[in-house]
């Protein structure tokens, strides 16, 4: 009875010893091969539209529409996490990786610039590129407002061996004064859900549109006008009889 016993327990001894050898090991994160995606290229929605970021190579060309960001951003925080200099030379791309250095040529004045892409945008139809107050001011943005651009790709800012773009803010540029431009004020509300739903009704205008918050307003915003006869042509030309010319 005793050999019995010991002859069923060896039995079973055998067979859970290959059971355990048939199963298949669990992977650990060191031995499955997978990298880790950024964040920086992980796909986002934005207004319900989905963006994957793609990599790419130097030479690569893209042709839209430019547009620029100014002091309303100025020292917040970027898509890299990078707080926005109004005076560096960067810009915003929807797609392109972060630290990608472009050339950008204004195709309807021939001034060009380079930047470095730090963050996600413009989120308008037909806009590549947002560029910042100097690279706009470069390419003649601050008088047109937005423009026919073609982007180059030149490398990437920590692959380059020699740095092209300047970070420092020149002496000679200033911030942009009060009185200096028009912007059509197309709405005022106390709820910012309000001027978002007016900003997204109106985005796909040829000229930027933005929100200011101004308390207890936000404002909607058509922005980009030199002068007075600038704005009025425009308003006239997109039927906003409604909104209001104002002086910034």
């Amino acid at each position: 009875m005793v050999r019995f016993k010991g002859w069923i327990w060896w039995l079973l001894f055998c067979l859970l010893w290959l059971l355990s050898g048939c199963q298949e090991p669990t992977p650990s994160s060191s031995s499955s091969g997978y990298k880790q995606t950024k964040a920086t290229m992980r796909a986002y929605t934005v207004r319900g539209v989905t963006y994957t970021p793609v990599q790419v190579q130097t030479g690569q060309t893209m042709y839209g529409i430019s547009s620029w960001y100014g002091k309303d951003f100025h020292g917040k925080k970027t898509s890299n996490g990078e707080a926005y200099n109004m005076y560096a030379r960067t810009a915003a791309h929807k797609t392109w990786p972060m630290n990608t250095i472009v050339r950008v040529t204004n195709l309807q004045n021939g001034h060009s610039t380079v930047v470095r892409i730090n963050d996600r945008g413009p989120f308008v139809a037909g806009r590549v590129i947002d560029c910042s107050y100097l690279a706009g001011k470069e390419l003649g943005l601050d008088k047109s407002g937005v423009a026919k651009v073609k982007l180059e790709v030149l490398g990437n800012a920590k692959t380059l061996k020699r740095p092209i773009v300047k970070t420092k803010a020149p002496v000679a540029i200033k911030p942009p004064k009060r009185g200096n431009f028009y912007v059509i004020q197309l709405g005022a509300f106390h709820y910012f859900s309000g001027a978002k739903r007016l900003e997204a009704e109106y985005r796909r205008l040829p000229k930027a549109v933005r929100i200011k918050e101004e308390k207890p307003l936000y404002r909607v915003w058509v922005v980009g006008f030199s002068s007075r006869a600038e704005a009025e042509v425009f308003q006239k030309r997109h039927h906003l009889e409604r909104a209001t010319i104002m002086k910034r």
